[in-house]
């Protein structure tokens, strides 16, 4: 009877663990999904943006070579 509670301790001492690595897996998750989507905003940012100056530097291009 002994061995079968020693046991079931040691089943509800690692139930008690994954419990909190999973909590703590979970909440990552949670924190890098944010991040993800921030990281994901400023590269859109950075893709209008030099898509932008791309478009400046053609104007500015076909600007100069009508002046020629």
């Amino acid at each position: 009877m002994q061995l079968l509670e020693a046991r079931v301790e040691l089943l509800i001492r690692a139930y008690d663990g994954l419990k909190k690595e999973n909590r703590a897996l979970r909440e990552q998750n949670t924190d890098l999904t944010a991040e993800r989507a921030t990281l994901i905003g400023k590269l859109e940012l950075a893709r209008e943006r030099v898509e932008g100056m791309v478009t400046q530097l053609k104007s500015m291009e076909t600007g100069s070579s009508e002046v020629s």
